[in-house]
């Protein structure tokens, strides 16, 4: 699979990224009917107040709060939706698991993995149609880790599987 540009500064020497992902765009529709809504809603106000047998200092002055209203659930309710979508990042390496996400406080975890013992994934019906499902990720140190959204989980799975046993260079790994 291409890599995909994933910063280096968090790599080791040496390290090479096999997969980077985001989480799935179905996290993306809300915010994207938000927008839509709030924009209709807006110029619908927008219209009406223009339309009114108001002064002109008046209108102004609604038209300014409808916009800021506006500019505030969008930024809420769109923006910041979007933002953690596109800082949060799913990536296997041909050493460890690393799972980032946050926009103005970021956390993540690593996993090498030389200490994966299982991995699993899980999807519905609607998960199976968009191509999309939750891993989950069972180590030697903690209790199972579950990753939502994650694109095309199958393959994911199954490379996490193929790169685990490459790396434990078992006898048990696949063809």
């Amino acid at each position: 699979m291409p890599t995909v540009g994933y910063p280096d500064s968090v790599l080791a020497t040496g390290e090479r990224v096999v997969l980077h992902r985001h989480p799935h765009w179905k996290r993306l529709v809300g915010p994207v009917l938000a927008l839509l809504l709030a924009t209709a809603v807006a110029g619908f106000g927008l219209g009406v107040v223009d339309h009114t047998d108001w002064e002109r200092s008046a209108k102004d002055i609604v038209m300014i709060v409808i916009a800021v209203l506006w500019s505030i659930l969008v930024g809420w309710l769109t923006l910041w939706p979007v933002s953690n979508w596109r800082t949060t990042h799913f990536v296997i390496t041909d050493r460890r698991v690393m799972f980032r996400h946050g926009v103005l406080t970021r956390a993540g975890i690593d996993i090498p993995l030389a200490r994966i013992n299982s991995v699993e994934f899980r999807h519905g019906l609607l998960e199976r149609l968009v191509r999309t499902g939750t891993l989950i990720i069972e180590s030697a140190a903690q209790d199972p880790l579950e990753f939502d959204d994650i694109p095309r989980v199958e393959q994911v799975h199954s490379l996490l599987y193929h790169e685990v046993f490459d790396t434990l260079g078992s006898e048990e790994a696949p063809s």
